[in-house]
């Protein structure tokens, strides 16, 4: 993903690979927010998105969101 490229309502800022292999990618909303995503290499994956809410998968067929009011769903096992 192309640094400050703008798309569906937000501009990604940065992205990278840590030590362990894990990426991240960072992001801007137009209204101000600011959220950000991990995919690592044991296969989960952690979003935060622009408006608040998370999302989860632990790569093993769990998952877990959490909308921006603080109300959760979890799936899967």
């Amino acid at each position: 993903m192309p640094d400050n490229s703008s798309s569906n309502g937000y501009t990604y800022t940065g992205s990278g690979t840590n030590s362990q292999g894990n990426h991240y990618c960072s992001r801007q909303g137009d209204d101000g927010g600011k959220g950000y995503h991990y995919s690592n290499s044991n296969g989960s994956y952690y979003y935060q998105n622009t408006n608040g809410s998370t999302y989860y998968n632990d790569g093993n067929g769990s998952a877990k969101y959490t909308s921006p009011s603080g109300q959760t769903k979890t799936y899967g096992k």
